[in-house]
């Protein structure tokens, strides 16, 4: 089989948006809770209008996040099942960044790597958002002690840390991947792109094309 040419449909103008609007919110969480965190941070409040108004947004924005990360969530959690082959690209983690493709295993519409991305912000999420509940003084601050308060501000503090550097680590996956970007702005690929990254992915879609 040849290195196929064209383009085919990899994300819809949903799943597109929903992304885009989803990683947003995060920054929009990360910067505000940024703000409250430390006083030397105090100062990102001036982008949402001061401290006070940053005070109420933060947990709103949190409640924003789990709903627009639930929309992907159930569209993509299917197709991030682990299986066989994402343990034996994860062991050949060498060749993958060294780019020796012809070394991986072909890969289905995600890698190991975007799998592991995908469940560690579902987690993190959950935790973020469970704990960020404890710390929401305005709606529910009289539904839990000074000790689980506690707790949560330290597990939220925690969460919070994991999901910025797994942010960081997905931008530059997708900056350093060429064409991932793309993928995801105008929701179509080369066929060549397809064929490098995600050759089972692409052996897929063309059978369905010859059904």
């Amino acid at each position: 089989m040849k290195q196929p040419s064209g383009t085919l449909a990899r994300y819809t103008v949903g799943a597109r948006v929903n992304h885009w609007v989803n990683g947003l919110v995060l920054v929009l969480l990360a910067l505000s809770g940024l703000a409250l965190f430390h006083p030397s941070l105090f100062f990102l409040t001036g982008l949402f209008g001061g401290g006070i108004l940053t005070r109420v947004l933060h947990p709103w924005f949190g409640v924003a996040l789990i709903v627009t990360f639930a929309g992907l969530f159930f569209r993509f959690w299917r197709y991030n099942i682990w299986d066989r082959t994402d343990t034996q690209w994860l062991n050949r983690i060498r060749d993958v960044l060294a780019a020796r493709d012809e070394n991986l295993p072909e890969v289905g519409r995600y890698n190991a790597g975007q799998k592991l991305v995908f469940w560690l912000m579902t987690w993190l999420i959950l935790i973020l958002f469970v704990s960020g509940l404890t710390l929401w003084e305005e709606q529910l601050g009289s539904y839990f002690t000074i000790g689980q308060k506690r707790v949560g501000a330290v597990v939220h503090a925690l969460a919070a840390v994991s999901i910025i550097g797994v942010w960081i680590v997905h931008m530059y996956a997708a900056f350093w991947v060429k064409g991932t970007t793309s993928a995801m702005t105008k929701g179509r690929v080369t066929g060549g792109w397809a064929w490098k990254h995600h050759r089972k992915w692409l052996r897929e879609e063309a059978a369905k094309v010859q059904r």
